[in-house]
């Protein structure tokens, strides 16, 4: 069965995640964390890809290496996240807190950044060509 066995479950809440996330899991695509508090969390190279995450709290989390590819994050706080190396291909940040956010290396095709920052996040984006 390919893809993400817990998408069905829907919604699941911090202190799971994070439990699933310790045990060794990293696929939690597709899921509803809408308003979810994962501040301060270390979540490196975790597997968010479609997932709904308006309105979440991710301040100061490590989500380097992440898949966050067609993500929700409307209303997402992303101030301090460490988004280094991150797939955001296809997301649209343009309602979010991306104040001291790393974008260095992070995968942006297809993204949408918030009026006055593309400049600033794109200036951080390492691009390498084939």
């Amino acid at each position: 069965m390919l893809g993400n066995p817990l998408s069905s479950m829907g919604r699941m809440e911090t202190k799971e995640l994070h439990s699933r996330y310790m045990a060794g899991q990293r696929d939690f695509s597709n899921l509803n964390l809408m308003a979810v508090n994962l501040r301060n969390l270390n979540l490196r190279g975790i597997n968010l890809s479609g997932a709904n995450l308006a309105k979440a709290n991710l301040t100061r989390t490590n989500l380097s290496h992440a898949n966050l590819s067609n993500a929700v994050l409307t209303g997402a706080k992303l101030a301090e996240t460490n988004l280094v190396n991150a797939n955001l291909s296809n997301v649209n940040l343009t309602a979010t807190d991306l104040q001291h956010v790393d974008l260095s290396q992070a995968h942006l095709k297809g993204a949408t950044l918030p009026e006055g920052t593309a400049a600033i996040a794109l200036s951080a984006v390492k691009t390498v060509h084939p």
